[in-house]
């Protein structure tokens, strides 16, 4: 083994034995909680213990999705959130809630069995350190601490002269060098258990997803609902309105036609007008159903035309190597103009930068700029109405904009392209 393939053991070790002595720590908390636990449960025919119920339950998921976050960190593989939403504020309202989770109960049941399964599986390593570094002292003071004591043992031999002490020297090196082997294995080992007692069951996942369906289902029919009034009310107000008017001119030209044909054709040249300015409404309307550009030539070129016509000057950084299905194309589009127009109006913004990518089945879509950030998704309908936009393709919404800015909005959407070489699009 060469010098680098040593010290990179080395290094995995240690982190390893950090990890585990982390691992350690939190078991013991988890055994002050667990102990809490028990109190609350006693002195629930009291009513203090009902009392005691919400405040238990904080302390119980603040641990465990402690170790939750550290197993996703360590591990690469996330633990869902398996906790169901919290219920409108008041304290029968909660306890009633934290009752009939399911994920309340395998939380109990993971302090109970963590200091002992988990403090095991963290202590290993770190047993054979100190197992170690007793072995090594050995090695130096065996020969007078077993004349001091009347005898001393390591392991399974005596020390008794110079050459036991060595022995026991050799073997705390063997145990040193074990543990550094061993501790990235027993962090993963007690990642495994975490996830299989702290991850949603198969039921709570089934829940999630079927009351994230109805969510997302009821705000496409709403948002849907809304561009059919949109749609309505523009019909209305535009190119109806000028369709009847023109009627009107042709009708009173009409009765003109042998009487006065100047004023025919004054009246002609009104309708023809009109009639134009209602086909210009109508092609606006129609291009804010669905752009030409994106049905024809892409989202790519899309966004593209998006940033041409900013008010921002623009840079747009573009990897697609195919297209993705018209309503994903349609969610994003809409969803990186909404963000346009929000940073134009309200950021104070000179400079954007779109950057669209496809990376292991991901479309994502990033737009900074150079504003005074500031943006909240909590605050207003614009980046709320996004969030809504692409939750119903189980998409995702991230914004970080620190005050001063700069402001940086993530979109993301799970999708499958298609060679262009093959679309029909």
């Amino acid at each position: 083994m060469d010098g680098f393939s040593v010290g990179r053991f080395t290094a995995k070790g240690l982190r390893g034995l950090r990890r585990s002595l982390t691992l350690w720590w939190l078991s013991q908390v988890a055994f002050l909680v667990s102990l809490l636990v028990s109190l609350m449960l006693a002195l629930l025919g009291t009513g203090l213990g009902l009392l005691m119920l919400p405040l238990t339950v904080a302390a119980v998921r603040r641990l465990a999705n402690r170790q939750r976050a550290l197993a996703a960190d360590w591990t690469g593989e996330p633990i869902p959130d398996p906790y169901a939403p919290p219920p409108v504020p008041g304290w029968s309202a909660r306890c009633q809630w934290i009752v009939r989770d399911g994920q309340t109960w395998r939380d109990w049941l993971w302090l109970v069995t963590e200091p002992v399964v988990g403090g095991t599986l963290a202590f290993l390593p770190i047993g054979l350190v100190l197992a170690g570094s007793w072995g090594i002292y050995l090695g130096f003071r065996g020969v007078e601490l077993a004349e001091r004591w009347g005898g001393i043992w390591f392991e399974f031999f005596p020390v008794q002269g110079a050459t036991t002490a060595a022995l026991s020297a050799v073997v705390g090196l063997l145990h040193l060098a074990l543990a550094l082997w061993a501790a990235p294995y027993t962090v993963r080992a007690h990642a495994a258990y975490t996830h299989r007692l702290l991850a949603p069951s198969q039921a709570a996942r089934m829940a999630q997803r079927i009351e994230h369906l109805s969510a997302t289902r009821s705000d496409v029919v709403g948002t849907q609902m809304a561009e059919i009034r949109r749609i309505e009310r523009d019909l209305h107000d535009g190119a109806q309105a000028r369709l009847v008017a023109m009627g009107m001119t042709l009708d009173a030209a009409e009765h003109l036609l042998d009487s006065d044909p100047a004023a025919v054709r004054r009246l002609l040249t009104e309708a023809r007008a009109a009639s134009s300015k209602a086909l210009e409404e109508l092609r606006d309307l129609v291009r804010g159903i669905h752009p030409p550009i994106l049905a024809d030539r892409g989202l790519a070129d899309a966004i593209r035309a998006l940033a041409l016509v900013s008010p921002l000057t623009t840079e747009v950084t573009i990897d697609l190597p195919g297209r993705a299905e018209p309503p994903v194309e349609s969610a994003l589009y809409f969803a990186v103009s909404e963000v346009l127009t929000n940073a134009a109006k309200h950021s104070g913004a000179d400079r954007a930068w779109l950057d669209v990518r496809y990376d292991h089945a991901m479309l994502c879509v990033t737009v900074t700029d150079d504003g005074r950030g500031g943006a909240d998704i909590t605050r207003g309908t614009g980046l709320r109405g996004i969030e809504r936009r692409l939750a119903a393709f189980d998409g995702v919404l991230a914004v970080n904009s620190p005050l001063n800015g700069p402001t940086m909005v993530t979109m993301e959407l799970p999708c499958v392209l298609s060679s262009p070489k093959t679309t029909s699009f």
